[in-house]
């Protein structure tokens, strides 16, 4: 199990760089790691680097990692880590895939950071098992792999695998781990190495509280919003947002308008096409697919709205992207807003 007693010291782990991987999960893991060997006074961790084919890898920041060897050289490791970022629906490279079965059947526990459990999946390795991903690749990976147990927690360490949905998220997986494997003393001296305030759990959310990604604490306002987010493929209508809030639909108008700029139908538009974008993305889904997905009833609507609003069409959108950055939906709140 991972997380369990070490099978000897140093505990050797790889880690293996996809191309676009995060630099921010990747060094979250490997310092929390240096620290720990750091606080204790022994070599409690050692770690290497590879690449498929042993050359550089670009990280989505532009800097680039350079590996020890290729896969074959990897030898023996009691872990292996998958370090991936954007873009992962596009690798497909097999003998990663081969390699990371080889791996498993010799016994290393296996696990991935940010979008690196996307190619677990590929390769067969999440299988009965749970898993999480970042916030963002989550509506992709249930469309991708429907029969797979995902979450949206923090990280997950399900047996001999473990998946971490990225960011800072890997410093609190790894602090887990140390803790675990050698006490909650040291993980918190590490985590004081970090002035990290707390070492979350896997329950602690993934994403800023409602409140705080709005920038507003009107109670019958976040109801409304956390309605339409749970609702975007079958979008409630302006009467039952406003019912089930205790609101009139006046009310509702007035509200949306003063905190957050925009009418509740553009907004819950806005949501909706949001979503779309990251299934074009991340997924193989056909655009009418998207479109119902998402709450359309065309794809001759979903498309004139999508490039209304991101100034392209649909099908365009799955050229060869750049780095993908979602639009923002959340306007600051309005003057005179709590």
């Amino acid at each position: 199990m991972f997380g369990g007693a070490p099978r000897e010291l140093p505990q050797r782990i790889g880690l293996m760089l996809i191309p676009s991987f995060s630099m921010i999960a990747f060094t979250a893991a490997v310092e929390t790691l240096r620290l720990a060997n750091r606080t204790s006074g022994r070599q409690l961790y050692r770690w290497s680097l590879f690449s498929v084919d042993g050359r550089p890898v670009r990280a989505s920041n532009g800097i680039e990692l350079c590996p020890e060897g290729d896969l074959q050289k990897a030898g023996d490791l009691d872990t292996i880590v998958v370090c991936s970022g954007t873009d992962v629906q596009r690798f497909n490279e097999k003998a990663a895939f081969s390699w990371l079965r080889r791996m498993a059947r010799k016994g290393a526990d296996i696990g991935a950071l940010c979008t690196g459990s996307h190619i677990l999946a590929r390769a067969g390795l999440l299988n009965g098992y749970r898993c999480t991903i970042h916030w963002e690749n989550l509506a992709g990976f249930i469309e991708d792999f429907p029969d797979i147990e995902v979450t949206s927690e923090l990280f997950e360490i399900d047996r001999n695998r473990f998946t971490c949905s990225g960011g800072t998220a890997a410093i609190d997986l790894m602090l887990n781990v140390i803790a675990r494997q050698h006490g909650h003393e040291l993980a918190a001296g590490v985590a004081d190495q970090f002035m990290h305030e707390r070492i979350r759990d896997h329950h602690d959310h993934q994403r800023m509280s409602l409140p705080a990604r709005l920038g507003v604490r009107h109670p019958k306002l976040l109801k409304v919003v956390e309605m339409m987010e749970d609702d975007l493929e079958e979008p409630l209508s302006r009467t039952e947002l406003a019912g089930n809030a205790g609101l009139s639909t006046r009310q509702l108008e007035r509200l949306f308008r003063k905190y957050l700029n925009r009418s509740p139908a553009r907004y819950y538009l806005e949501l909706r096409l949001n979503k779309a974008r990251l299934l074009l993305v991340q997924t193989n889904m056909s655009i009418i697919d998207v479109a119902l997905a998402c709450g359309f009833v065309s794809a001759s609507h979903f498309s004139k709205c999508y490039r209304d609003f991101f100034g392209r069409t649909p099908r365009k959108e799955r050229g060869p992207p750049a780095n993908f950055e979602p639009v923002e939906t959340i306007a600051p709140a309005a003057a005179g807003g709590p």
